[in-house]
C-alpha cells in the first residue's frame, strides 16, 4: 500500500459501529435489486456482497421506502423493510451475513418518500404529496399537503423499518433525507414549506419531521444503533425547476449555506450519528448527480464547512475516485469517510486494488450516467456503462472455455478491447489489429476536453489489462479482407468503428470535430460548429474554454434533440452551460455556404451571415464496416461489434462486446 493513502485505511467509527477503513459505498437507487414481496433478490445480494468482497468498509444500500400508503410511489422491485417484514428479514439476513464475512458493515437507507419529486411513471393517478400545495418538479400538478396524522404514520413506519433492519443484521440505518429536495428536505426548506402548524415556520419546526424520525428509531432500536442522515448543505435553486451552475451568481431560493450549517448543528444536537454531505436539489440535480462537467471532489468544500461545525463523522461523496484527492480531503479535515458510488459500480474491487498499490487496474468511472442514473430514470434498472457485470454479478460471471480458440479482432476501439479482455480472461487467444498508432478509437478525440479525462483513463485501463493478459496487439496495421480471410482464425470479430459524416459547403474548408480535437486543425478565433448534438456541444464547451468565440448551428429546434445523454442531469447541465458560457446557438437552421470567412445560414427568419475563421462539422458518424461486408459470407464465425455495427455510445460498445465474447466457445 502506498503510504500516502494510508490514512484511507484507518479505522473509523459511526456511533458504536467500527468500520475497518474510511471507504463507504454511496447509496444508489436499488432498482431491480428487490423482489415483489419487498425483499432483496439474488441480484441485489450478489451486488452488495461483491463490493464488500472488494474491500469497501461500509456498504450503504440504495434507498428503500418505509411507506407506500401515505405516498403511493409504487417503486418497482425495490426492497422494503415494512412491506413483508418476515420476507425482508429472511432475504436481507442472507446478505448481511455474507457482507460481515468480509469484515464490512452495512447500513440500510430508509426514505420518507419523494414528495414533489416523485418519478412521473411511478405516480400514476395518485396526487403527489408535499408539506404544502407546491408545484411538482416534473409534472404540471400541485402537490397535496400531508396531514399531521400522515406525518405521524410515516414516523411510526420508520421505527418499524429500522427495527426490521436491525433484526436483519444491518449495522445501522441512513435516513433519506434532508437532501436533494426529497420529502424530508421539502419540510426543511422554507421555499417548499409554508405550513403554519408545528411542522412549519422556524427552522426547528421545519426540521421537526426529521427529528421525530430519529427519535422513533432510537426508541425502537436503542441509542447504540447508528442513525446517519443524507444531508445537502446548499440547494442551488434559482427558482422553481431552475438550478444554479458552478461559478454562477444568483440568489439562493432554497437552503443557503448559512442555514445549512445551522441545520447541521441542530440535526447533530438531535442525535444523528453522522452526516452524509452533498449539495443540490432536483431543481439543480446536476449537483447531486454530478456529470463529467462538474469538478472532481465538488462536495469537499461543503463537507469541510459541516465538519468544522459538528462533532460527528462526516461522509463525503461526489466524484471522489481520485485517491490523492480523497486522502487529502481526510487529511485536511474535510471528511472522515470517503463515499464512492459510481466508481464502485465501475470497479467493485476499487478499495482492494488501491490497498495493493495497483491503481492502474482500477477501472475508471466516466461520470456518463448512461448505465446508472440514466437507466434508473428510463428503465428502472441500475447498471454501469463500463462494467457489464454490475448488478448482474452471477448471471454475467465469466466461465472459462473448454475449447481454446484463436480469435482475430479487427479494430482496437473500445469494443475490440473489451472483446479481447473478456476472451483472454476466459482462456481464448485474442489477437488485436489496430490501424492507428494506439488503442481507444473514438475515445481518443472524445477524451481531449479536460472534463472528459476519464475517457482517456479508460483507454489506459484497457491498455494495462490487455498487457497483463498477454494479449497480442498490433498497432499501425490495417488488415484487408484477404488478410482476414487467410488469417486462419477460428473466430473473427470486426470492430472497425465509425467515421465522422462530412459534406462540402462550397469553397471554404470544413473540418470534423474529430480532427479539431486531435489537433489536426489550426482553429481560428471565430468558430462555427454545425451540429448541436452531444459531440457538437462538448466540442463547443472545449473551444469556449480556450477563449474562442463559438456559434452552434443546429437543424433541429433545440440542442441535444436526438442521441443526447440518457440521464437528464447530464443533458440539462450541458444545455444550461452553453448559454452560461456565452456560446451562441442558432436552431432550426441550416448552413448553406462557406467562403472561408463567412458562413451563410438559412434560418426561419431568413438568411443570415456568421463570421467564421473555422467551420467544424459535428453531424454524426457512419459505421465503418466494409471489411465485414466483404468477409461475412466467406467466414463462418464472424461478428460485427461496436459502432461498426450500429453507431451508439460507449456503453453499448462495451456491453455488446462483453456479451459476444462471454459466449464464444
Amino acid at each position: 500500500m502506498d503510504k500516502k493513502y494510508g490514512i484511507l485505511f484507518e479505522k473509523v467509527s459511526i456511533g458504536s459501529c467500527e468500520i475497518k477503513n474510511r471507504f463507504a459505498m454511496a447509496p444508489m437507487g436499488p432498482l431491480g435489486l428487490g423482489d415483489s414481496e419487498g425483499g432483496f433478490n439474488q441480484r441485489g445480494i450478489d451486488y452488495y456482497v461483491e463490493r464488500a468482497k472488494g474491500g469497501t468498509g461500509l456498504i450503504i444500500t440504495g434507498v428503500t421506502f418505509v411507506d407506500n400508503k401515505v405516498e403511493q410511489h409504487d417503486m418497482p422491485n425495490c426492497p422494503c423493510s415494512t412491506h413483508n417484514p418476515v420476507h425482508f428479514i429472511r432475504t436481507a439476513r442472507e446478505m448481511t451475513e455474507k457482507i460481515h464475512a468480509y469484515d464490512a458493515k452495512i447500513f440500510l437507507q430508509l426514505s420518507a418518500g419523494f414528495g414533489r419529486v416523485t418519478i412521473p411513471t411511478n405516480l400514476g393517478e395518485h396526487p403527489p404529496v408535499a408539506p404544502s400545495p407546491i408545484p411538482h418538479r416534473w409534472l404540471d400538478k400541485t402537490c397535496r399537503p400531508l396531514t399531521k396524522e400522515e406525518i405521524r404514520e410515516i414516523v411510526v413506519q420508520f421505527g418499524k423499518g429500522a427495527y426490521n433492519a436491525k433484526r436483519a443484521g444491518f449495522d445501522g440505518v441512513q435516513i433519506h433525507a434532508v437532501h436533494e429536495g426529497y420529502l424530508l428536505d421539502q419540510f426543511a426548506i422554507s421555499m417548499f414549506n409554508s405550513r403554519t402548524d408545528e411542522y412549519g415556520g422556524s427552522l426547528e419546526n421545519r426540521l421537526r419531521f426529521a427529528r421525530e424520525v430519529l427519535e422513533e428509531i432510537k426508541k425502537t432500536c436503542g441509542d447504540d444503533f447508528p442513525v446517519t442522515l443524507r444531508y445537502s448543505v446548499k440547494s442551488f435553486i434559482k427558482d422553481w425547476r431552475e438550478g444554479g451552475l458552478p461559478g454562477e451568481e444568483f440568489v439562493e431560493k432554497g437552503r443557503d449555506i448559512e442555514e445549512g450549517i445551522e441545520a447541521a448543528k441542530l440535526l447533530v444536537e438531535y442525535g444523528y450519528d453522522a452526516l452524509d454531505v452533498d449539495v443540490g436539489s432536483y431543481d439543480a440535480w446536476w449537483w447531486n448527480h454530478p456529470p463529467m462537467y462538474q469538478e472532481k471532489g465538488l462536495y469537499i468544500p461543503y463537507a469541510k464547512m459541516v465538519k468544522d461545525a459538528v462533532d460527528v463523522p462526516v461522509i463525503c461523496a461526489g466524484r471522489m475516485d481520485n485517491p490523492d484527492l480523497a486522502s487529502a480531503a481526510v487529511r485536511d479535515g474535510a471528511c472522515d469517510i470517503v463515499s464512492l458510488g459510481r466508481p464502485l459500480l465501475a470497479d467493485p474491487d476499487y478499495v482492494n486494488k488501491l490497498k495493493a498499490g495497483d491503481t492502474a487496474s482500477i477501472r475508471p468511472c466516466l461520470s456518463c450516467h448512461e448505465g446508472c442514473m440514466g437507466r434508473i430514470q428510463e428503465y428502472s434498472a441500475l447498471n454501469c456503462a463500463v462494467n457489464p457485470q454490475a448488478c448482474r454479478e452471477s448471471s454475467e460471471r465469466l466461465i472459462p472455455t473448454q475449447h481454446k480458440k484463436k480469435v482475430l479482432i479487427v479494430g482496437g476501439g473500445v469494443a475490440g478491447c473489451e472483446a479481447a479482455r473478456v476472451l483472454a480472461l476466459r482462456g481464448h487467444e485474442p489477437i488485436v489489429y489496430e490501424k492507428t498508432d494506439r488503442l481507444g478509437g473514438n475515445l481518443i478525440p472524445g477524451g481531449v476536453p479536460s472534463f472528459k479525462e476519464d475517457d482517456h483513463a479508460l483507454v489506459a485501463w484497457y491498455e494495462n489489462e490487455l498487457k497483463k493478459l498477454n494479449v497480442e496487439v498490433h498497432l499501425n496495421t490495417e488488415l484487408g479482407a484477404d488478410d482476414v480471410i487467410n488469417f486462419g482464425a477460428d473466430v473473427v470479430i470486426v470492430a472497425t468503428g465509425s467515421k465522422p459524416k462530412v459534406f462540402s459547403l462550397g469553397e471554404g474548408p470544413v473540418y470534423t470535430a474529430q480532427d479539431a480535437l486531435l489537433g489536426k486543425v489550426d482553429i481560428g478565433n471565430d468558430v462555427v460548429i454545425i451540429g448541436g448534438g452531444l459531440v457538437g456541444c462538448e466540442t463547443a464547451l472545449w473551444l469556449r474554454d480556450m477563449g474562442k468565440n463559438v456559434t452552434i448551428v443546429e437543424a433541429l429546434p433545440k440542442l441535444l434533440a436526438v442521441n443526447g445523454p440518457l440521464c437528464h442531469a447530464n443533458s440539462e447541465m450541458l444545455k444550461a452551460l452553453i448559454p452560461f458560457k456565452g456560446i451562441r446557438t442558432i436552431t432550426s437552421s441550416k448552413a448553406t455556404g462557406y467562403d472561408g470567412r463567412v458562413l451563410k445560414v438559412s434560418t426561419p427568419d431568413g438568411d443570415i451571415e456568421v463570421t467564421a475563421d473555422t467551420v467544424i462539422l459535428a453531424v454524426g458518424y457512419t459505421p465503418s464496416n466494409s471489411i465485414y461486408q466483404e468477409v461475412k459470407d466467406k467466414i463462418s464465425n464472424v461478428y460485427l461489434l461496436g459502432d461498426a455495427r450500429n453507431v451508439s455510445n460507449i456503453m453499448y460498445a462495451i456491453w455488446n462486446a462483453f456479451e459476444v465474447a462471454k459466449n464464444i466457445d
